[in-house]
């Protein structure tokens, strides 16, 4: 099965560098166009350059507004249309349920929750004016699903996603909207490189004998806001290797 997504538009957010930007690799390599975001001004640079003529780049928070609606104008102006969203931008930050801060909590969820529900808002309001249909694709987390030490605030975020996947069933199918949530386990990026013991522990713990790469969430990505994939909405696929089957802890 060749997944194409020729004459199509995607937004990807969190996509500068790790998953966000194979996602937007394999979409372009299977024709599609892609406007790339990232808060990272210079990933954002790097990226646009080396995905060619077919990605636009918005650098900017994702959890504002500002930037989703010039993410959703830029994909307009520069493609012509809205087809598919990877709501991928999210962040993590540590710390216990006691002692976490508000100014943390406010960060978290203005990115997780609030800029994902409104880019799958203002991208759906131009699908449905275009009377096109689409696909709408959450990042959600195995912390949503398990819960992880010093992550309460994020794993609460994850699982608020794959909610709201399943809340936008009720009021995007007539549109010929689908909504989805992907939840990677442990991956390999760039940022877990860096963490010489990461991959050790993981492989350890995780029954098929590794994390994840980043093409084993990227392909599932793409297969979820495919055309493959159209009668498919409100689930979430978990891409762990099986560690919440088991769920052993990496600490």
């Amino acid at each position: 099965m060749e997944i194409r997504f020729d004459h199509k538009t995607a937004i990807v957010t969190g996509a500068g560098q790790g998953i966000g930007l194979r996602i937007c690799q394999l979409l372009i390599d299977a024709g599609a166009r892609v406007v790339l975001n990232d808060s990272d001004p210079i990933l954002c640079e790097e990226a646009g350059r080396a995905l060619g003529s077919n990605c636009a780049v918005v650098s900017g928070d994702a959890g504002r507004m500002e930037t989703i609606t010039t993410m959703v104008q830029t994909a307009k102006d520069r493609f012509g249309s809205v087809n598919c969203v990877v709501a991928n931008a999210g962040v993590t930050l540590f710390g216990s349920f006691a002692g976490y801060t508000e100014e943390s909590l406010d960060r978290l969820l203005a990115v997780n929750i609030k800029g994902s529900f409104l880019l799958a808002q203002q991208a759906s309001n131009e699908m449905i004016r275009a009377r096109s249909g689409g696909s709408i694709l959450f990042t959600s987390s195995v912390t949503g699903h398990q819960a992880h030490r010093n992550l309460a605030a994020y794993g609460m975020s994850k699982a608020a996603i794959e909610m709201l996947a399943k809340q936008l069933v009720v009021e995007l199918s007539e549109h010929a909207i689908n909504v989805n949530a992907i939840a990677p386990g442990a991956t390999l990026t760039e940022r877990t490189l860096n963490d010489a013991a990461y991959e050790k522990t993981w492989s350890r713990i995780t029954p098929m004998g590794r994390p994840a790469h980043v093409d084993d969430v990227a392909k599932a990505a793409l297969y979820f806001i495919s055309d493959e994939a159209r009668h498919i909405t409100g689930q979430s696929l978990v891409i762990d290797g099986g560690w919440t089957s088991v769920s052993p802890s990496p600490y």
